[in-house]
């Protein structure tokens, strides 16, 4: 496993962080807990010691499983532990709440659903229109002098939004979405973190499974699973970008012997060399690849014929902005 340090802060990450969405069930239609607490322990023997998490994962059961699984370590000072806050859910309906009282009140239900008394990563879920950035920057402030958290992230912040937090609080994180088909960070936020030195994060990695290499276009997806309304899982841009998927594949075999789920972590390793990939998964063998991405590079020939495969074919890409919450409604 590769290693780095967050920015700003003496926190020893590993380069592959385990993303636990799917572990909450909630929009990945349900989830075995038995298996997720397995699939942490998975994760702890291929040397992940990051684990991403958040509230709104199932509503408090992602924290809860991962709460469950670290309080039967003896390792705990070696993990780093990230999770979230700035989202509520009132009748299971999302929205942004940024503020103070939202935020000091979170963190208590985090620390008591994690079962530790200390936050190694403490991130900001989405920026919050109605509240002042400064509010919100203020109140992870004095959750370091508290210490109750080590480090201060946001996700899905824009550059400027970043400026005017790290203007209160120090920011060492932000996590954005970022993979071989979303790519609307590489213009500005990427700069950004690199010029500013904030350690990224970069979540989706696999694109929802898509880059896994295990879906055809006949691939369907249970109950309220996410893919059911992601654009591009819908016909027909499900079928191009299975196409590009395939040829992926067979370029990662011919020039590397591997897949494409190996090209494509490897991938944002290369390109993102100082930062971290989040890598979900629910179920033990979902991590069986992980060592397969280490020890390894692409080199720069690679990476502009990688460029040309999908940009042959996907001549507009789909981003992820259907999955951003909106903020709290007027009452």
């Amino acid at each position: 496993m590769e290693f780095i340090k967050i920015a700003g802060s003496d926190i020893k990450a590993s380069r592959i962080g385990l993303g636990t969405w799917a572990m909450g069930g909630w929009l990945w239609g349900g989830s075995d807990k038995k298996k997720c607490v397995k699939t942490l322990y998975k994760a702890f023997d291929e040397g992940i010691n990051l684990i991403d998490t958040a509230p709104v994962y199932g509503f408090g059961v992602s924290e809860e499983i991962v709460g469950e699984a670290i309080s039967e370590t003896s390792f705990r000072d070696d993990l780093v532990i990230a999770t979230k806050a700035g989202l509520e859910w009132p009748d299971n309906k999302v929205y942004r709440n940024s503020t103070k009282q939202r935020i000091l009140k979170e963190v208590d239900d985090s620390l008591r659903r994690l079962k530790t008394d200390y936050i190694d990563l403490y991130q900001i879920h989405w920026p919050d229109p109605l509240v002042p950035i400064e509010e919100t920057a203020e109140a992870m402030a004095y959750l370091i002098k508290e210490g109750k958290i080590r480090a201060v992230g946001v996700s899905n912040y824009s550059p400027r939004q970043m400026e005017i937090f790290s203007s209160v609080c120090k920011l060492q994180t932000d996590q954005p979405p970022y993979n071989l088909f979303e790519r609307g960070i590489d213009e500005d936020v990427i700069p950004y973190c690199n010029e500013n030195k904030i350690t990224m994060l970069l979540y989706g990695s696999l694109c929802r499974g898509l880059l896994s290499g295990k879906l055809s276009a006949d691939s369907e997806f249970k109950g309220d699973d996410i893919r059911n309304f992601d654009p591009k899982f819908q016909m027909p841009a499900f079928k191009k970008y299975i196409e590009v998927v395939d040829k992926l594949d067979q370029f990662a075999k011919e020039h590397f012997n591997k897949n494409v789920l190996h090209l494509s972590v490897r991938w944002m390793l290369d390109k993102c060399k100082n930062d971290i990939s989040l890598w979900g998964a629910r179920r033990p063998d979902q991590l069986d690849d992980v060592s397969k991405v280490m020890g390894w590079n692409i080199d720069d020939g690679s990476m502009a014929e990688i460029e040309n495969i999908v940009n042959e074919v996907i001549s507009e890409p789909i981003g992820p902005e259907f999955m951003a919450p909106g903020p709290r409604p007027n009452k």
